[in-house]
C-alpha cells in the first residue's frame, strides 16, 4: 500500500487527566499523538508503525476495530474491511490518555467508514461510553482543556482553548493498569470529607477558568479523591513534586491514574524545568509537552487525486 492508496488519516493527541482533585472530570490535551491511516483491503488488518503499538492486536480483536463496530452498529452500519496503520508515540498504561485516543480514533473511524455523520456532541458522548468518563476522551476530540460530567443518557462538556504553559511529564518505564490504580481508591468518603473534597476541586475548576495557574498548582496538590491512595504505586510522585516545586513549577500531579508526573510551569521555562527533572530521575523519560487546542483531525485523499 502506498499514501496514493490511502482513504483518509486520523490524527489524536494524547491527554492527561484529573489534575488532582478534577477527578474523571477535567482532561487536558497533551502532544504526543496517535495517528490511523486507512487504506481499503480484503480484510480488518492492523499494522503496527511504531515500537510503541508493536504489540497490539493485528485482527478483528483490537480495540480500534471493536471500539468502531459498536459505534457503526449503533447505527444498524457495516464497516468495509480495511487495512489500518497505527503510528504512536502515546506510551501504553501511563497515564497519558492511550486508550481514549484510541476509542476517539476508533469513533472517527466508524464515522469516516459507514458514513454516520456523527456531530461532536455525539462523538464526545459515545466515546464516554465506552471510556466510562469524558474526560481523557473530551481532550483527544477537542484539543485544549476541558470539563465534563458523562451520564449514561447524555455527556456534557465546556472546553477552554489557548493554555499557554508548559507541561513537563516525568514518565516512568513501568506501568500503572487503570484497574490496579482503582483498586487501591475507597469504596466512599465521609460526608464532611467529600464536602472538602468537593471544594478543593471547585477551587481548581475555578482557577483554571481564571487562568490563575499558581492557585491551579496548590489545589492540585490538596486533592483528596485519588492521589493519596496512589502514591504508593508511584513512588516518584512525592520527589517530582518536591524537585519541580523548588524550580518554579506551579504544582505537580499524577496524570491520570499515573504513573506519569506531570508539572505545570510557565510558558518558556519548560526545557529548564526538563532538564532538571531528567538529571535527578535518569531511569524516567522526561519530556516537555505543549497542550495543542486541535483535538481529533481528519484527512481525506483530494478528490484531484483520484
Amino acid at each position: 500500500m502506498t499514501e496514493a492508496d490511502m482513504l483518509f488519516s486520523v490524527t489524536v493527541p494524547g491527554s492527561t487527566a484529573n489534575l488532582g482533585p478534577g477527578f474523571d472530570s477535567v482532561g487536558m490535551a497533551l502532544s504526543r499523538y496517535l495517528r490511523l491511516s486507512v487504506f481499503p483491503h480484503d480484510e480488518w488488518r492492523f499494522e503496527a508503525e511504531t515500537e510503541v503499538v508493536a504489540e497490539i492486536p493485528e485482527g478483528t480483536d483490537n480495540l480500534i476495530y471493536q471500539v468502531a463496530k459498536r459505534t457503526a452498529a449503533h447505527f444498524g452500519k457495516d464497516l468495509p474491511p480495511s487495512l489500518v496503520k497505527v503510528w504512536s508515540d502515546i506510551p501504553l498504561a501511563r497515564g497519558l490518555g492511550s486508550s481514549a485516543a484510541a476509542i476517539a480514533a476508533a469513533i472517527e473511524l466508524a464515522n469516516e467508514l459507514a458514513d454516520l455523520k456523527l456531530s461532536d456532541r455525539e462523538k464526545l458522548h459515545f466515546a464516554s461510553l465506552e471510556e466510562g468518563h469524558p474526560d481523557n476522551a473530551g481532550a483527544s476530540l477537542f484539543g485544549g482543556l476541558v470539563i465534563g460530567l458523562h451520564e449514561e443518557d447524555e455527556t456534557e462538556m465546556v472546553s477552554m482553548k489557548d493554555i499557554d504553559l508548559d507541561v513537563v511529564v516525568v514518565i516512568p518505564f513501568y506501568e500503572v493498569l487503570t484497574k490496579d490504580a482503582r483498586d487501591v481508591l475507597p469504596e466512599s468518603l465521609s460526608y464532611p470529607k467529600a464536602v472538602e473534597a468537593s471544594a478543593v476541586s471547585n477551587m481548581l475548576v475555578a482557577g483554571l477558568m481564571a487562568k490563575d495557574w499558581k492557585l491551579v498548582g496548590r489545589m492540585m496538590q490538596k486533592d483528596l479523591f485519588h492521589q493519596p491512595y496512589r502514591r504508593a504505586l508511584v513512588p516518584e510522585l512525592s520527589k517530582v513534586e518536591h524537585e519541580a516545586g523548588q524550580n518554579g513549577a506551579f504544582g505537580t500531579a499524577l496524570s491520570g491514574a499515573g504513573p506519569t508526573i506531570l508539572s505545570f510551569i510557565e510558558k518558556g521555562k519548560g526545557e529548564a524545568l526538563r532538564e532538571q527533572l531528567a538529571s535527578k530521575f535518569p531511569h524516567c523519560e522526561v519530556e516537555c509537552l505543549h497542550v495543542p487546542d486541535t483535538g481529533i483531525i481528519v484527512e481525506r485523499k483530494s478528490v484531484n487525486s483520484v
